[in-house]
């Protein structure tokens, strides 16, 4: 259930921006850079304590409860709301490791779900408030395995590559109304959660991942990206950023060891 009355920005905000996800990672991060970037800031996810811890810690952030797969879910967070200026669908993940041979399609369905349906869910929800006022601004958040693919990969790299089609059809039928659309794919981002979920609480695979890479990136590098994306010029549109730690060239091509 949502919870508290409509964000109003104060006179000085730049409006309300909606973060999908934003119960840890590059969601909680993003929620805590527009509020320092002057946003009224709607950090949704279904973990609503984190959410309110995030609220009680960083000014100009409303926590909501939001289940992207949920049409109700989204119903409730869309009656929260008036205009919005930036909606960031953070939300998403993978599930598995497994070989297209040995792949359990109930995984591929939850990846589909969550990071394609829940996107589609909540970017229709709300374009009638984001094409309200002065315009608004539609950030997915992908993945660098929207527009490649990996052995061990086939589900993730196929909801991922299917958001980006989303975000790119988007644009494509907005073009001439005043709602930009951008992509951002990051790489290897190294957060709490994304790898844990991924290989099914195994703590110590997660932190294989990561091992011997020098500086992967973090959830505020995404969250800086994302900000500089929101902050330009109305007239410009950023359609697409890539972004990578230095070590990483391919999702299946890292340096392990010192760079340089």
């Amino acid at each position: 259930m949502t919870s508290g009355t409509p964000a109003t920005p104060s006179p000085t905000s730049r409006g309300t921006a909606v973060v999908t996800g934003a119960s840890s990672g590059i969601g909680a991060a993003t929620a805590r850079r527009l509020a320092a970037d002057g946003f009224a800031v709607v950090a949704a996810a279904r973990r609503r304590e984190r959410l309110d811890e995030l609220a009680a810690t960083v000014p100009g952030v409303r926590a909501v409860t939001l289940d992207v797969t949920s049409d109700d879910s989204v119903a409730e967070l869309v009656a929260s709301l008036n205009d919005v200026a930036v909606l960031v669908n953070n939300a998403g993940g993978a599930l598995g490791t497994e070989r297209v041979a040995d792949a359990a399609a109930d995984d591929w369905r939850w990846m589909y779900e969550v990071n394609v349906l829940g996107t589609l869910r909540v970017t229709q929800a709300l374009l009638p408030a984001l094409r309200a006022g002065a315009g608004g601004h539609v950030v997915m958040v992908g993945s660098i395995a929207g527009h490649l693919v990996y052995e061990g990969g086939g589900g993730y790299t196929a909801a991922k590559h299917a958001e980006t089609a989303l975000a790119e059809t988007l644009r494509l039928e907005l073009n001439g109304q005043p709602v930009r659309v951008t992509e951002v794919a990051p790489g290897m981002v190294h957060t709490e959660e994304f790898s844990l979920t991924r290989l099914r609480g195994d703590q110590a695979a997660a932190d294989k991942v990561y091992e011997g890479v020098e500086q992967p990136l973090v959830a505020d590098d995404i969250a800086d990206v994302i900000s500089f994306a929101v902050t330009r010029p109305a007239h410009v549109n950023v359609d697409l950023l890539v972004v990578k730690p230095i070590a990483q060239a391919a999702p299946y091509k890292v340096a392990r060891g010192p760079i340089g």
